[in-house]
């Protein structure tokens, strides 16, 4: 990847006073990092006592205020709440009178481009969507982690330069994504992102019912590597199993999830299935092995009372590869994130984020 090349004196946007409405994990990291270009963190909005320490952590000194008070004092408003509760937040602003003309109103939500923003727009206010795809722990590691992080940036044309500019301010690379395309977008780092936690987390709960000990030093150097080799090979970097059509030995692992964790049955049969999927797309599996895996699946997810097949076997008379929208082809859709989205309460970890990338007026 080519590094973003500096930003000349005329692209720099002017030093701008910023405002902070919902502290959680992603809003304040924003705004510090801002600081650290040059910018001047003014006020901050949040109720939690998590989001009174965050923002006492990474923007000390910065006066907490209501949200129409941060909108009333800077010229940069970083809106950081939860997906669901920010076209209200939005349009009560504008309602209110609490826009101000000029004022640029930038969104941390995946999910949505500036559209959500319109009716402070029609107010007069400048509209930006600025996805940070990254995970936040609401501690002052996230600015360090900024640094290289893709922005999803959707804006309009005339404000494109000036949201591209404040993310390489903030460490980060923009990458433009149309307003049509955000939830697809959004979808694709949830996929990434939110489920990869649940399925590490899954493996080390496993891996310790088996009587390891460090499941986490043992799955580190796997799975450094199984991504970077897929970030790198796409689906050539498949292996195990499945990919190789070992319809015995999944057999062995689906009784096993029975005995030992049957929660994780309906997982594992999902992710074997759009794994085969794509290795025979790829051609990785061979059609011959692929109709016995896919019939060993089709067997296991029949229920707790249908026991899967030993080893491999005879094909059932129309068993084949999956074809999309099949039941054995489970298509994605939508979150990332990793951000902070409850309305000053709980802190539950949102992604790109993730990450709701998270992103995430409630805090983000």
């Amino acid at each position: 990847m080519n590094p973003t090349p500096p930003l000349e004196a005329q692209d720099r946007p002017a030093r701008l006073t910023v405002g902070v409405v919902g502290a959680g994990r992603v809003g304040p990291a924003l705004a510090a990092a801002l600081k650290l270009a040059g910018h001047r963190p003014i006020a901050v909005s949040g109720v939690s006592d998590a989001s009174v320490r965050r923002a006492a952590e990474l923007l000390p000194d910065v006066p907490l205020v209501t949200p129409a008070e941060v909108l009333a004092r800077a010229d940069l408003v970083l809106l950081t709440v939860p997906d669901d509760a920010l076209a209200d937040l939005v349009t009560g602003l504008a309602e209110t009178g609490a826009v101000r003309p000029g004022q640029l109103l930038v969104h941390t939500s995946g999910r949505y481009g500036t559209a959500v923003l319109d009716p402070a727009t029609r107010a007069g206010a400048l509209p930006l969507a600025l996805h940070p795809a990254m995970t936040f722990t609401g501690t002052s590691v996230d600015v360090q982690r900024l640094a290289g992080c893709s922005f999803g940036v959707t804006a309009p044309e005339e404000l494109r330069m000036a949201a591209e500019a404040l993310v390489i301010e903030m460490g980060g690379e923009p990458e433009w994504i149309a307003e049509s395309a955000r939830p697809l977008y959004h979808a694709a780092l949830a996929i990434g992102a939110n489920h990869l936690v649940t399925l590490v987390a899954q493996s080390m709960e496993l891996l310790a019912d088996a009587g390891v000990r460090a499941p986490d030093r043992m799955l580190g150097p796997l799975l450094g590597a199984a991504l970077d080799n897929a970030l790198r090979s796409g689906d050539a970097a498949l292996t195990g199993p499945v990919a190789r059509g070992d319809a015995g030995t999944v057999a062995a692992h689906v009784a096993e999830l029975r005995r030992h964790s049957p929660q994780s049955v309906a997982g594992y049969l999902a992710m074997a299935r759009t794994t085969a999927d794509r290795a025979l797309a790829h051609g990785l599996l061979k059609p011959e092995l692929a109709e016995d895996l896919l019939g060993v699946l089709a067997d296991a997810g029949n229920g707790p009372g249908t026991a899967a097949r030993p080893a491999p076997g005879p094909a059932a008379p129309g068993t084949g590869p999956a074809t999309p929208g099949s039941p054995e082809s489970p298509e994605s859709q939508d979150s990332p994130d990793g951000r902070d989205h409850a309305p000053d309460g709980p802190d539950p970890d949102h992604g790109p984020d993730t990450p709701d990338h998270g992103p995430e007026g409630g805090d983000r």
